[in-house]
């Protein structure tokens, strides 16, 4: 029960702070996808910095567990196309969708409509795509850690690589690290 109620305060946590950097806007959205607002996409790469850090401790407490899926290039490249066009069409991520919604607006409602459609259609059309699409181009399971041979070197070396992206954002997109 109780991770229930961490996961339901995790949850409302990361709601709040996505709706105050702004990733509830679309017109946020719009501007951090044109890089004229770098808030959003440098708050995106923290996150994933903080989540490699908190992950690499849950690891080493051997609290919970991680699920290695094998990569596959041409699967991932065209899922990432389509959810691309999807964001930058709808103004909304997954999560974003969530948290919009709960804002009022009704424009998340039908995104997250939209992204259930989806859903739906790649559910029915799965096991023709994994032939065609997804064994062709399998490599198995590739991670930092193997590639660097140690968790720990490969979430620093991560860490640092994503700070450095969030400074060069910040430093050369045209709100020079500032939200409009």
């Amino acid at each position: 029960m109780s991770e229930i109620w961490l996961g339901l305060f995790s949850g409302i946590a990361f709601g709040f702070v996505i709706q105050r950097v702004g990733a509830t806007n679309p017109d946020k959205m719009a501007k951090a996808h044109l890089m004229v607002e770098s808030g959003i996409p440098r708050f995106m790469l923290l996150a994933v910095a903080l989540s490699a850090i908190g992950l690499l401790g849950l690891q080493a407490a051997d609290v919970g567990r991680t699920m290695i899926h094998p990569t596959s290039l041409v699967a991932t490249g065209v899922a990432g196309v389509i959810f691309g066009v999807g964001w930058g069409l709808a103004g909304y991520c997954p999560g974003t969708c969530w948290a919009a919604a709960g804002e009022g607006r009704m424009d998340a409602i039908f995104a997250f409509l939209g992204g259930l459609a989806g859903a739906a259609a790649f559910a029915h059309v799965h096991e023709t795509l994994i032939p065609t699409l997804y064994m062709p181009t399998n490599v198995g399971q590739i991670t930092l850690a193997e590639v660097f041979g140690s968790p720990g070197l490969a979430v620093g070396i991560l860490a640092v690589g994503l700070g450095i992206c969030i400074w060069l954002i910040g430093l050369l997109w045209k709100d020079g690290g500032r939200d409009a």
